[in-house]
């Protein structure tokens, strides 16, 4: 399919270390420690979470509701970089038809802001997919879109072969599109069991240590994040605990960039 309006490949730099989160006592301290240079937390707006100087907010449209006057212009009073809509591929996220997406796509390129694809939960190099098939329709009407948003969650608990399997999809996605690469959500997590099962401490750890680095010598990756920073019940696979104490996986994180 045609290259995307506003597709350029990203010149090699630095890759930024960012924080998926949502509010808990010690996340300003945690960011801190971490080393993050911008987060997100799914919506508009940062909440109630004042992050340390120079650490970035990105905003996010997560789904269609959220395209209203009022939202839109929250998302410009609060950063200069729009993420679109969450897992829209997905039930219980943004669910949407691919149409919707795109007849609502207009009004998040009108706040003038650099934009990110929705992101998909599962599929992104696949030209049938949900996201496949918004990015053709993106194409065909000549819609802006700046870089690509995507979500990875691994069920292979060993780190280096996890790492390869990451390091192949997001290949993939850039070799299709060739547009910069953010990573916003990703972890090891098994969703085809009940509950969803996660591996040990260690193994997490391990595959924070092997995946950042894998991430951190890709030019075409701007920007990821790790799901989450909270490591509460929420998120098993969290990095900062309530009192701001680092998770062997927040103690790997911490080091990644460095």
């Amino acid at each position: 399919m045609p290259t995307p309006p506003g597709s350029t490949d990203p010149p090699v730099g630095t890759v930024a270390k960012g924080a998926s989160t949502w509010y808990f006592d010690k996340i300003a301290p945690s960011m801190t420690d971490a080393g993050v240079s911008w987060f997100y937390t799914w919506g508009a707006a940062p909440e109630r979470i004042a992050a340390p100087a120079g650490v970035e907010f990105v905003p996010m449209i997560w789904g269609p509701g959220s395209v209203t006057p009022q939202t839109l212009a929250t998302v410009k009073a609060n950063g200069r970089t729009l993420l679109g809509f969450n897992e829209p591929d997905l039930r219980g996220q943004a669910d949407m038809p691919v149409q919707t997406a795109l007849d609502l796509w207009p009004q998040l390129e009108a706040t003038g802001m650099r934009l990110g694809s929705p992101a998909p939960a599962a599929g992104a190099a696949d030209p049938n997919s949900w996201f496949g098939q918004f990015m053709a329709g993106a194409a065909q009407r000549g819609y802006k879109v700046d870089f690509i948003a995507l979500h990875w969650y691994g069920s292979d608990f060993d780190p280096t072969r996890a790492t390869s399997q990451l390091r192949a999809y997001i290949q993939d996605v850039y070799d299709r599109y060739h547009l910069p690469i953010w990573l916003t959500e990703y972890s090891l997590m098994n969703f085809s069991t009940s509950p969803a099962t996660v591996p040990s401490a260690e193994g997490q750890a391990a595959f924070v240590t092997a995946s950042t680095a894998m991430l951190e010598s890709l030019p075409f990756v701007e920007r990821y994040a790790w799901f989450a920073f909270p490591a509460n019940p929420d998120s098993r696979t969290g990095l900062y605990d309530e009192s701001g104490q680092p998770t062997p996986a927040g103690v790997a994180y911490r080091a990644a960039g460095r």
